[in-house]
């Protein structure tokens, strides 16, 4: 009888255990194929945009978004997913800023679709080019990460020199919302013998984000330092064992 009982226990403990193991390969498998595909997605976006700037040169920025907005905002419409990620301990990383990173980056892009005028302005290929540097940055270390081989490069662009690409997105994504806010002014001039009272409210909507911007931007930048302390500390570590 105990002899049946040990077998039984031992069968259900193997059983947990297969079963631990089948949740997490599915987790490693979903986590890398995300990582890939918006790493797939933004590495398109890139090369598009380069190339139409060699061929088309200036000219290319007037149809740029036409172009490649589709696939962006699909690629930022799926980086929502990567609250849940973490939430769900899928991935480690710290819930608020990229919570304020996905809001920053999709809010924009409502923004942009809406105002379809703006689309050709210069200062958009330029917001577009600085996301895709970033994400390529994030989605390249993770990805090798997913397959655990990290190595130093990577792992010094995406934690140091992520920082300062980060604020310089943020300072375009400042200029990209001031010039809109000057556009909707001169649009909301133009329309003074009309009751419509839109425009002067998007302005004050747009008006009002940028002082959030900035908020976010800052408390984002702390944190980002914090985990690369963190991050340079854990590798120093691991590099010690060695």
């Amino acid at each position: 009888m105990f002899t049946f009982f040990g077998n039984n226990s031992l069968s259900y403990l193997q059983q947990e255990d297969d079963s631990r193991e089948n949740m997490v390969s599915f987790r490693l498998a979903y986590i890398f194929s995300y990582n890939l595909l918006q790493f797939c997605g933004h590495t398109w976006i890139l090369t598009n945009t380069i190339i139409r700037f060699f061929t088309f040169g200036q000219d290319a920025t007037v149809d740029t978004f036409y172009a490649v907005g589709l696939v962006m905002s699909l690629c930022q419409l799926f980086s929502i997913l990567e609250l849940f990620h973490i939430a769900d301990g899928i991935e480690e990383a710290k819930l608020l800023p990229r919570l304020i990173q996905v809001l920053e980056k999709n809010l924009l892009l409502i923004m942009l679709i809406l105002l379809e005028e703006f689309q050709s302005k210069p200062v958009v290929c330029v917001q577009l080019f600085f996301w895709n540097i970033l994400d390529l940055l994030r989605y390249s270390h993770e990805v090798l990460c997913a397959i655990d081989t990290p190595f130093t490069v990577m792992l010094w662009a995406r934690y140091t020199l992520w920082i300062p690409v980060y604020v310089l997105s943020v300072i375009t994504e400042g200029v990209t919302i001031y010039q809109a806010t000057l556009d909707i002014a001169q649009e909301a001039s133009a329309m003074q013998n009309s009751t419509d009272s839109s425009p002067s409210q998007q302005q004050f909507i747009l008006t009002a984000s940028l002082p959030l911007l900035a908020l976010g931007a800052s408390f984002t930048v702390w944190q980002l330092l914090k985990e690369r302390q963190h991050q340079l500390e854990r590798w120093t570590k691991k590099t010690k064992r060695k």
